[in-house]
C-alpha cells in the first residue's frame, strides 16, 4: 500500500496547496540535488530555495533529509521497474522478447544519466537504504522473477540454452548499460569517443543484444530489432526524467 500523503497545512499566501503535487516538486529537485552532491553534500534548504516550498515543509513531508534521500532513491529504482513492467515480455515470443528486454535496458540507462549517477550514489552508501526498503526488494524480486520466466520459457520452446542464472544475465545487461554512462567522461577523454553520440550508442546497443542473444543460443541475426534507437517508440523503457541496476 502506498504511503499516505498527509493533507498540508496552507500556503504562505493563504492558497491551498496540494499536497501530491508539492512532493512531486520535492523530489523531482531533490532528485537532481542527490545525484549531483550525494546524501553528504545535498542540503536541504538548498533544494527547499529551488522549490516552492520551505525547509519546514520538506520536514513536513519527509521527516529528515535522510528520509527525503531514501523516498528519492525509492522512486528511482520504482520507475525502471515500472517501465520494465510495462514491456509486456509474456506476450512476445522468447527471442524476441528478449531483444526488448536489452535494448530497452540499454535505452533506459542511456536517456537517464541522473537514475545511474543515484545509483552510483548509494552504492558509496553501501546500500543502507536501498536494503530498508521493502517496495525495493519486492520490485527487484518481480524484475528476476520475470527474467526467470523468460528464460525458461525459451529453454522450453528450444530458443535458449537451459540453466541460465536469470540474476546473471540481469546483471549483464543492467552492468554494460550502466558502465557506459557512469563512465563516458573518463571513457571519452581517455578513447576520445562520445558516447552520447546515436551513431555510437546504437552500435553498442546492438552489440550488447546479439551478445546476449549468442549466448542464450539464439540466432541473433535472426530476430529483427524491435524498438528503434533515438525514436519515441525506441524510447518506451527510457520514460521521463527519473521520478524516480
Amino acid at each position: 500500500m502506498p504511503p499516505r500523503i498527509p493533507a498540508a497545512p496552507p500556503a504562505p499566501e493563504g492558497r491551498p496547496r496540494d499536497p501530491a503535487q508539492t512532493r512531486r516538486e520535492i523530489l523531482d529537485v531533490a532528485t537532481d540535488a542527490f545525484a549531483e552532491k550525494g546524501l553528504a553534500g545535498a542540503r536541504v534548504d538548498e533544494i527547499a530555495a529551488r522549490t516552492r516550498t520551505t525547509k519546514r515543509m520538506i520536514y513536513y513531508y519527509f521527516g529528515s533529509k535522510v528520509g527525503l534521500y531514501g523516498a528519492v532513491i525509492e522512486r528511482a529504482y520504482g520507475g525502471i521497474r515500472e517501465a520494465e513492467r510495462r514491456l509486456r515480455l509474456d506476450a512476445l515470443p522468447p527471442a524476441e522478447a528478449m531483444r526488448r528486454l536489452v535494448e530497452s535496458t540499454f535505452d533506459y540507462h542511456h536517456a537517464n544519466p541522473t537514475f545511474v549517477r543515484l545509483v552510483a550514489v548509494e552504492n558509496i552508501e553501501e546500500a543502507r537504504h536501498v536494503r530498508a526498503s521493502a517496495a525495493i526488494a519486492r520490485r527487484n524480486a518481480e524484475v528476476i522473477d520475470a527474467m526467470r520466466d523468460l528464460l525458461e520459457r525459451g529453454a522450453r520452446e528450444g530458443c535458449f540454452r537451459a540453466g541460465v542464472d536469470p540474476l546473471d544475465l540481469h546483471i549483464l545487461l543492467n552492468g554494460a548499460s550502466f558502465h557506459r554512462v557512469s563512465n563516458r567522461h573518463t571513457l571519452g577523454a581517455i578513447f576520445g569517443r562520445d558516447l552520447r553520440d546515436p551513431a555510437v550508442a546504437r552500435g553498442q546497443r546492438e552489440m550488447l543484444v546479439q551478445a546476449v542473444l549468442a549466448y542464450l543460443g539464439t540466432r541473433a541475426g535472426g530476430v529483427r530489432a524491435s524498438l528503434a534507437f533515438g525514436t519515441e517508440e525506441g524510447s518506451a523503457l527510457s520514460g521521463p526524467h527519473p521520478p524516480g541496476a
